[in-house]
């Protein structure tokens, strides 16, 4: 029998030889499948291309002709051979063709023409057999019979189905794609190639996949599936192929998302993986400058306040950042103003250079990311504000809050002069004395009070790291909060969180690189400016310690420099790690 198999794959070669030589039409050709099958007289062996069948009934010579099993060749060839017990006939199907054989009654009728039963089929132990060369123009197929070997060989090429729908004059959409390698390595974007169209010029409204990954991690062949969809509701054949993965590396499941998701994508990962490759990373190197020049008054307690009165108060005279976070603790709606009171004797001008606000709300995480962002664009204010000799004005009120709601801002501001500055919550209404009505509220925690830096620059060497390195913000180490003096306490304090300060982080020439976001003090939501442009950390939502990173920026290795502006935000914890990843050239 071996002898045999070989027999049957050398004729199928040849088979598909020869049909490789036929011209095909120029265009618009559909490729059919075909089958090659060897059927033995009188014996139950039986060859479907190079696979071995066992017949229940086989084929034999009857007057001279050759009579073969009806429903062994339905199987094959994708038509029905059907018993129908009700009428005791059988039905045969092939494509365009509905053939009833009723043995009873001695007829064979096809499409409603009558043949005499004993000249076309024949009943042996039980079986439907069928005349040979009757059955092969229903069904598309060549056949010669070879007397030597008493074998019957037959090549069966199946038409291909239409998609033209008669019913509504339209046409079933195609699926088709390609991959545009034939093989690719071990973490390897795949390029899915759609070749998909609709006969009928409409487009493709719909596409379903399945098994389509961006890439593959372990050698071997992956199935691909497509069909699509028309404005019609008609849906395509489903089209199948492969992803032929070799055992070759390129990205490990680790690198790969690092070196593919765009900026802003998210990188969710697992302790392990943070512990195995971000836990103990080099420090990129860096130059700190604290740049003086600009006051920063911070008013953070009572961060949640019972009731009304001043919550900071200090002098500023010149360049000053006025930064508040504060929680209506109370049971009342509540109005919350800074005031600006001028104890000289000439009038004295405030101007606003820059400035971050946000409607109160309950989520601290989105008031504190929305005022940061309205901050870092650094939209350009003309405000000003003339306070006259020993007068009070408001210089910011904030729209109501309600019980339960936060408010977070921002103003850069200028004086000519010196102004002393009231962060203060009422529920009266705002008239010229009240800031000094008001009674000072006590410390309860958090930050507060007046500190001399309110911009950090970091210029950092990223020209040619080759390990994974970081920029911790906020941890106090390698971050030291900025110091200064709470005068209302008469105190020393520092500025924990470093909140209403900006960072601005400067590389020349850096190389090419990944950098991303980890948060590892608990909950972070925020913007970064990179090289002018805002990017949410996250798009929407929060990002909590250790859950993975987002991607920040990316660089080529061909930039002139990157610029990276950061303040941080309320409502989130530090500290947190930039993390700067090399990026090898990739081909």
């Amino acid at each position: 029998m071996n002898s045999l198999k070989k027999e049957v794959t050398l004729l199928l070669a040849l088979i598909v030889f020869l049909a490789s030589t036929i011209a095909a039409p120029a265009a618009h050709a559909v490729s059919t499948s075909s089958s090659f099958i060897l059927l033995y007289i009188d014996k139950s062996e039986a060859f479907v291309n190079e696979e071995q069948i066992h017949l229940e009934s086989p084929s034999t010579i009857i007057n001279g002709s050759t009579f073969v099993p009806a429903k062994f060749l339905g199987d094959t060839m994708g038509f029905k051979v059907e018993w129908n017990d009700a009428s005791r006939t059988i039905q045969m199907t092939p494509p365009g063709y509905d053939i009833v054989l009723d043995a009873d009654h001695k007829t064979v009728t096809t499409n409603g023409v009558d043949t005499p039963f004993n000249t076309v089929a024949a009943i042996v132990n039980g079986k439907l057999l069928v005349k040979l060369t009757w059955l092969a123009d229903y069904m598309g197929a060549k056949y010669k019979y070879n007397n030597e070997l008493r074998r019957v060989e037959i090549v069966h090429f199946k038409s291909p189905e239409g998609i033209y729908i008669d019913q509504d004059s339209n046409s079933r959409p195609v699926a088709k794609f390609a991959t545009a390698k034939p093989t690719y390595r071990l973490g390897e974007p795949v390029k899915y190639l759609d070749l998909s169209y609709d006969p009928d010029a409409e487009g493709i409204a719909s596409y379903d996949w399945a098994g389509n990954q961006e890439a593959f991690f372990k050698p071997g062949k992956y199935p691909v599936t497509l069909t699509v969809k028309d404005g019609h509701g008609h849906v395509s054949k489903l089209f199948k192929s492969f992803v032929t993965v070799v055992n070759e590396p390129y990205l490990t499941e680790m690198e790969y998302p690092i070196y593919t998701k765009p900026v802003g994508g998210f990188i969710k990962s697992d302790w392990g993986t943070i512990w195995a490759h971000f836990n103990e990373m080099p420090l990129l190197p860096k130059k700190v400058t604290e740049v003086p020049g600009r006051t920063l008054l911070v008013s953070d307690s009572p961060e949640e306040f019972t009731e009304s009165g001043i919550l900071y108060r200090d002098n500023i005279n010149g360049k000053a950042r006025l930064y508040a976070d504060h929680i209506n603790g109370t049971k009342q709606k509540m109005t919350m103003a800074i005031f600006a009171t001028n104890n000289s004797d000439k009038p004295v001008k405030i101007k606003t250079t820059n400035k971050g606000e946000v409607y109160p709300s309950v989520y601290a995480n989105l008031i504190g990311s929305e005022a940061s962002v309205d901050f870092l664009l650094g939209n350009v204010y003309t405000d000003e504000l003339t306070v006259p000799p020993h007068e009070t004005y408001v210089y910011a009120k904030l729209p109501d809050f309600y019980p339960g709601q936060g408010v977070n801002l921002f103003y850069d501001v200028e004086t000519d002069g010196e102004l002393q500055i009231s962060f203060g919550v009422t529920d009266r209404m705002l008239t010229p004395t009240i800031a000094q009505e008001l009674p000072l509220l006590g410390f309860t925690g958090h930050v507060r009070g007046t500190f001399p830096i309110s911009e950090i620059k970091w210029d950092i060497d990223a020209t040619s790291f080759a390990k994974t390195s970081v920029l911790t913000i906020g941890d106090n180490k390698t971050d030291p909060f900025v110091k200064g003096y709470d005068v209302m306490r008469k105190q020393n304090v520092e500025n924990g969180g470093n909140y209403g300060v900006v960072y601005k982080i400067h590389a020349d020439k850096p190389r090419k690189m990944a950098v991303m976001i980890m948060a590892k003090g608990g909950v972070f939501k925020g913007p970064f400016k990179i090289n002018g442009e805002i990017i949410p950390v996250p798009y929407s939502g929060v990002i909590t310690a250790f859950d993975g990173m987002e991607v920040l920026a990316r660089t080529t290795g061909t930039e002139d420099a990157l610029d990276i502006e950061f303040t941080p935000p309320a409502g989130s914890a530090f500290p947190i790690d930039l993390i700067f990843y090399p990026l090898d050239e990739k081909k």
